[in-house]
């Protein structure tokens, strides 16, 4: 090809003439989210275990069951979603393949088990049960195996949830007031010793979730007058406000890259609906959008 041909080609792509077969280049298309977050809703009639993309597309039904099943909990390998079911009489923490397959029952108890959490590496679930006249947080092999109590006290101790790095288990309790029925945060070493209080309030702080880099913990707390998401610092330091709303926000759950805080509000309405807030508290995004009511969001790794 000769100088002049070439340029005359080199024109005419600049200008953009698809006379001559060229085009503009194309974007590479968006890799696929490398999580999917984890819900509970009643939009199918019961309470049935959901998940969707972190932009809320891509709705799945993982359980298909007329019985209740709730609180979702993924491992970080993303291979099981622990979860509760009343499938079998009572409330009871189950087990799934991520997909939804194999749904194993875990826990055999007369009472009531509930909000699972899994350790970091997979083989062992924490979770809190009745099973000795009240609440109290036991931890068992991700097999249901060797169950084993972790606390021994008159209070509430409830829904413990483990640090990225194993090492501690943040939960709920009203030890130090019996007589209330607000709880203040606590964190204890994962054997269970060394219980550490982290809020001290009048008002009712609840749901502790660790940050991917251990640092923070942001819960609920109805201490400005309804439930917000608050954060802190691991140690209880440094308390940041990050929700303002009329309506209840709960159950807040960070995703794994530590950027967005997936968490559930009551609207107007009365429904619930599941939200995503960047970390500092921009970017408030609806996510679901139902009449019924969405809750318990969870971060889980997408396996496909």
């Amino acid at each position: 090809m000769n100088r002049s041909n070439l340029g005359l080609l080199l024109g005419c792509c600049a200008g953009g003439l698809l006379a001559l077969g060229c085009r503009e280049p194309q974007p590479e298309p968006a890799p696929p989210p490398t999580h999917k977050i984890a819900f509970q809703t009643n939009r199918d009639g019961n309470s049935e275990i959901y998940v969707m993309n972190p932009d809320g597309s891509g709705l799945t039904n993982l359980t298909r069951h007329d019985s209740l099943d709730y609180h979702p909990s993924g491992s970080l390998d993303g291979t099981k979603i622990a979860f509760i079911s009343g499938r079998d009489g009572n409330q009871e923490i189950y087990a799934m393949d991520a997909d939804g397959a194999n749904p194993t029952r875990i826990t055999h108890h007369e009472t009531a088990d509930i909000d699972p959490s899994f350790s970091p590496d997979g083989s062992r679930i924490v979770f809190d049960a009745d099973r000795e006249g009240n609440v109290e947080i036991y931890v068992m092999d991700a097999g249901g195996a060797e169950v084993r109590r972790l606390t021994d006290h008159p209070g509430v101790d409830s829904h413990p949830f483990w640090s990225p790095d194993g090492s501690k288990i943040a939960f709920y309790s009203n030890r130090d007031d019996l007589a209330s029925d607000s709880m203040e945060i606590y964190v204890m070493d994962a054997d269970g010793a060394n219980p550490t209080r982290l809020t001290e309030h009048a008002a009712d702080d609840r749901y502790p979730s660790w940050s991917p880099d251990a640092a923070k913990i942001t819960f609920s707390s109805d201490r400005d007058g309804n439930a917000e998401i608050y954060m802190m610092n691991a140690d209880g330091t440094g308390l940041t406000r990050l929700t303002r709303h009329a309506g209840d926000d709960l159950a807040p759950a960070w995703s794994p890259d530590g950027s967005m805080i997936a968490f559930v509000s009551r609207l107007p309405a009365g429904n619930m609906d599941v939200f995503v807030v960047h970390a500092d508290g921009s970017g408030l995004t609806n996510l679901t959008n139902h009449q019924a009511s969405d809750s318990n969001p969870r971060w889980v790794p997408r396996m496909e």
